[in-house]
C-alpha cells in the first residue's frame, strides 16, 4: 500500500502542489481581509485607512460666553509693599473683592464647598467659605464694559513685608470677580471668577502675575483656566522687555515652587498659519500640550504634535466650519460692499 500511495502521488505531484498553493492563498487573504474575524495586523493598506487609523479623538466641546476679564496692566511695579494696579474688563455690572494674605487651604476647600455644599456667587459666600482666613479685604464696583485700574495696597498697620518662604500657606492676593445684579447670574452659565495673583516680596521675587484663574459655574463645577500656545508674532508681546537673567530667575523661582511648566520655545513668524504646511489657518487644539498650531487639512495627519511631539490624546476646533464659513462670508460681504453699487 506504501508503494502504490508514493507512486500515486508521484504521477499527481503537480496537481497536489497546485491544490496547496491555493488553499494556501485562501487562508492568507481570508486573514489580510479579515474573514475570519481575527485582529490580525496588516502592513499593507490604502491611504483612506491609513489617514482613519491616525485621527485622534475629537474633544466634545460646549462654548459659553465669560463675562470676567482681569489683567496686571504694571507688573513690574507690583510689591507687597506698593500694592498692585488691577484692570477688570466686565460685560456686566461686577463686583471685584481682593482678599491680601488668603489661606490656600481654606482656599481649595472654599472651590470644593462650591462643588458639594452651595454655590459661590457673591463675595459673601466665597468669605464664609473661607471662615475670614485672611488678612485684609478690598471691594470695588466695577461697570459695564468699564477698564478703569484699580489699585489695591495692604494698610500700613498691617505690617507685612512677606507672605514666608516657599511653599507658602498663604496666597498674596486673591481676586473675586462676582456678577453684581441677581438677573445677570440667571443668564450666564459662569457666575463668579477667582484669580490667583502672586506679588513679589522680600522672601520670594518671582515676578507679578497671575498664577491660577478658576471659573466658577452655576451647575456647581469650575474649571482651570489654561493658557494655549501659539506659534509666535509680530503682534505677541516682545521678550526684549524681560531680560534673558530675569527669564531664567522666575523660571527657577516657578519650579522651586513647583508652578512651571514646559513652555517650547517657539521661532515660527505667523501664528495664523498652520506650522504644516504654511497655507491653512490655525484651529485646532492639541490636548494635553495645549499647542493650537494645525489647521483643518493637516489635523488629521498626526497622532503627534509636530511642536512638542507629545502623543496627543484629544483635539478639539477653536472654531466650528460653520463659523468659518459665516466669518469668511461676512468677511467677503464687507469688502464688496464699499466699492459696488447694486
Amino acid at each position: 500500500m506504501a508503494a502504490v500511495f508514493l507512486v500515486t502521488l508521484y504521477e499527481y505531484s503537480p496537481l497536489f502542489y497546485i491544490t496547496v498553493v491555493f488553499v494556501c492563498f485562501l487562508v492568507t487573504s481570508g486573514l489580510v481581509l479579515g474573514w475570519f474575524g481575527l485582529g490580525v495586523p496588516v502592513i499593507l493598506r490604502n491611504s483612506e485607512e491609513t489617514e482613519s487609523s491616525t485621527r485622534v479623538l475629537k474633544k466634545r466641546m460646549r462654548q459659553v460666553k465669560n463675562p470676567f476679564g482681569l489683567e496686571i496692566p504694571h507688573p513690574a511695579t507690583a510689591s507687597v509693599t506698593k500694592g498692585i494696579t488691577l484692570t477688570p474688563d466686565c460685560l456686566e455690572d461686577c463686583i471685584l473683592t481682593c482678599y491680601w494674605g488668603c489661606s490656600v487651604q481654606k482656599l481649595h476647600e472654599a472651590l470644593q464647598k462650591h462643588v458639594y455644599c452651595f454655590r459661590i456667587k457673591t463675595p459673601q459666600a466665597l468669605e464664609d467659605a473661607l471662615y475670614s482666613e485672611y488678612l485684609y479685604r478690598q471691594q470695588y464696583f466695577i461697570k459695564k464694559n468699564d477698564k478703569e485700574e484699580k489699585y489695591c495696597q495692604l494698610p500700613e498697620d498691617a505690617q507685612v513685608v512677606d507672605f514666608g518662604p516657599v511653599p507658602r500657606s498663604r496666597y498674596p492676593l486673591i481676586a473675586l470677580l462676582t456678577l453684581a445684579d441677581e438677573e445677570d447670574r440667571e443668564i450666564y452659565d459662569i457666575i463668579s471668577m477667582v484669580a490667583v495673583i502672586h506679588i513679589p516680596d522680600e522672601s520670594y521675587r518671582l515676578s507679578c502675575r497671575i498664577l491660577y484663574q478658576y471659573l466658577l459655574l452655576a451647575q456647581g463645577q469650575y474649571h482651570d483656566l489654561k493658557q494655549l500656545f501659539m506659534s509666535a508674532n509680530s503682534t505677541a508681546p516682545s521678550s526684549s522687555d524681560t531680560s534673558p537673567g530675569e527669564s531664567s530667575t522666575d523660571r527657577s523661582l516657578l519650579e522651586k515652587a513647583g508652578l512651571a511648566e514646559d513652555e517650547p520655545e517657539l521661532h515660527e513668524e505667523n501664528s495664523k498659519d498652520c506650522v504644516v504646511c504654511q497655507n491653512g489657518t490655525v484651529n485646532w487644539v492639541l490636548l494635553p500640550c495645549r499647542h493650537a498650531c494645525l489647521c483643518d487639512g493637516c489635523i488629521k495627519y498626526f497622532q503627534q504634535c509636530p511642536m512638542c511631539r507629545q502623543f496627543v490624546q484629544e483635539s478639539f476646533p477653536l472654531c466650528s466650519k460653520k463659523e468659518e464659513d459665516e466669518d469668511e462670508s461676512t468677511h467677503i460681504l464687507q469688502d464688496v460692499l464699499p466699492g459696488r453699487v447694486f
